[in-house]
């Protein structure tokens, strides 16, 4: 048994397994198909305190695990798939390892970018598609750029991306927008944004550089279109991980976890959410370091309160 049990890694999995292994209290980090998290598939970061020069997203992520197991924070590889959260201590059960338990758990398994499904777009991740317009906006600066979407959150990354792009085309499939009137009214009021409606998405293009291009289904000709491009923002919306919770805990209508106010506590005594998990709104590395470092605080306030103890 364990004191601590880490789902998912991340800037904020990882933060608090640096916190807690600092505190000798030996977390296990249960890592999922994508260790690191979001970041992994990130070329440049460059809004991280600490490297003026930038850094790799891969390169922050491995530096921060080797940080962690330097401190005494234990690594398994593997997928959870169940959760027993009614009473301590918590059982977890991974995939190909069988059933562990901890006195406390801390959920970091963030938050997945939707994406188009086309041809293309996935290779290209890194490579002129993108899903972070606060991310890697700044990298497009001087070029022509598509968000695809017809949300807030599209209207909101076009705007954002037009202090760097020379012009921002929007894609969305419908003839109409979903966003909301007031997003749609500042979107249209931006010279810098084009717009391409009726529009279907169908496969990113792509050279030796990177993206060159999106082709597209235009609904009012039927036909096929390419258009020219430097960077695709797909902005669809982001789903939280949190199914394998089957409900345990509060979520807000999209499935984000919440937490107490000023905090890093669920509802249940000695389980904490950190991260993108239960952040809908700023969803950057700094923000879920930030969390991550909170989660451990109360954990580790939790465990001693408790004086809870290392079995195993």
């Amino acid at each position: 048994m364990y004191k601590t049990i880490i789902v998912g890694t991340g800037p904020a999995g990882l933060t608090a397994a640096i916190y807690l292994a600092r505190a000798n209290l030996f977390p296990l980090v249960i890592e999922g198909n994508q260790p690191g998290g979001q970041l992994t598939t990130t070329t440049e970061v460059e809004n991280f305190p600490g490297f003026p020069e930038g850094i790799t997203g891969p390169e922050l992520m491995y530096n921060m695990r080797m940080q962690a197991q330097r401190f005494g924070a234990k690594f398994m590889s593997g997928w959870v798939n169940k959760i027993e959260l009614t009473k301590r201590p918590f059982k977890l059960t991974v995939e190909g390892v069988g059933e562990l338990e901890a006195e406390s758990v801390i959920i970091s398994t963030g938050a997945s970018a939707k994406l188009l499904g086309i041809t293309g777009e996935q290779a290209n991740i890194g490579r002129g598609v993108s899903t972070c317009a606060t991310c890697d906006g700044f990298f497009f600066r001087g070029k022509k750029i598509i968000v695809v979407g017809g949300g807030d959150s599209a209207m909101e990354e076009a705007n954002f991306l037009t202090r760097f792009a020379t012009e921002v085309r929007v894609v969305h499939r419908r003839s109409d927008l979903r966003a909301s009137q007031i997003m749609q009214d500042r979107a249209r009021q931006n010279n810098k944004i084009s717009w391409s409606l009726s529009q279907t998405p169908l496969e990113v293009i792509a050279g030796d550089k990177g993206v060159t291009g999106l082709k597209v289904h235009n609904q009012q000709t039927g036909q096929d279109e390419i258009i020219a491009t430097d960077g695709i923002f797909v902005a669809v919306g982001h789903h939280p991980n949190t199914s394998f919770l089957s409900g345990q805990l509060p979520m807000d209508e999209q499935g984000y976890l919440k937490v107490k106010p000023g905090t890093a506590e669920t509802n249940i005594l000695g389980v904490y959410a950190c991260g993108d998990v239960q952040d809908h709104k700023y969803r950057q590395a700094i923000t879920s370091a930030g969390s991550g470092c909170m989660a451990a605080i109360d954990c580790e306030k939790f465990l001693e309160e408790h004086a809870l103890v290392q079995v195993g």
